[in-house]
């Protein structure tokens, strides 16, 4: 999605980027796992058609994805963007007949960034940027329904199930933002500083180059 294309969203604990080329082979290496294929119902890809997709998935107007980045590694310009990467999020508009309806999707690829909060951390930040620059007014979460960790970091959040696929194995939970969710969503705001992407990726070009 282009709308996404120079933004940087920065929390307390990660700093989520636009999925760019250089994110590509890191992300290759992820979905080599049987668990995260499984995990995020994928397929797959040979490494070109990984570059397809990730093209694709910026110039598409429906899907707008953001790379998960370590801060505090991150922070650290001696360390390669690539090498601060922990997972993705990604909102799809999956209902041409309303874009007000988006599907979220949190993937914290790497295991050592696990439990400790930071799939809760993103999908409010993700929540918040659906509401404020996209217009979403209804959130969607597909889960596998042994995913249990993942079901319930969603509850907390407010979401609540609404159907069970027993053939996909699957629950999808949803949450309406109506003036109490968009409150809290007010409340987390101040969580996500924006910054020019552009810039910032400068600036640590110039700090590591010194």
């Amino acid at each position: 999605m282009k709308i996404n294309e120079n933004t940087l969203l920065e929390g307390h604990a990660v700093v989520l980027v636009p999925y760019n080329e250089n994110h590509v082979p890191r992300y290759h290496e992820w979905m080599k796992s049987p668990e995260l294929q499984q995990l995020t119902a994928s397929e797959p890809l040979t490494l070109e058609q990984e570059y397809d997709m990730q093209r694709s998935w910026r110039e598409d107007t429906d899907k707008c994805t953001f790379i998960i980045l370590d801060k505090q590694r991150w922070a650290d310009p001696s360390v390669e963007e690539e090498q601060c990467m922990v997972g993705d999020v990604n909102i799809f508009l999956t209902d041409p007949t309303d874009p007000s309806l988006a599907e979220l999707e949190v993937m914290i690829a790497e295991p050592s960034h696990r439990g400790r909060g930071i799939g809760k951390e993103v999908t409010r930040m993700m929540m918040c940027y659906g509401v404020s620059k996209l217009g979403v007014k209804k959130f969607q979460a597909k889960i596998g329904l042994d995913n249990e960790i993942s079901i319930g970091m969603f509850k907390k959040l407010h979401f609540h199930e609404a159907s069970v696929c027993k053939v996909f194995k699957e629950v999808t939970l949803e949450m309406a933002v109506d003036e109490c969710a968009r409150t809290r969503m007010l409340g987390d705001a101040p969580l996500a500083k924006e910054r020019d992407y552009r810039q910032a990726r400068g600036n640590r070009r110039e700090q590591a180059s010194q």
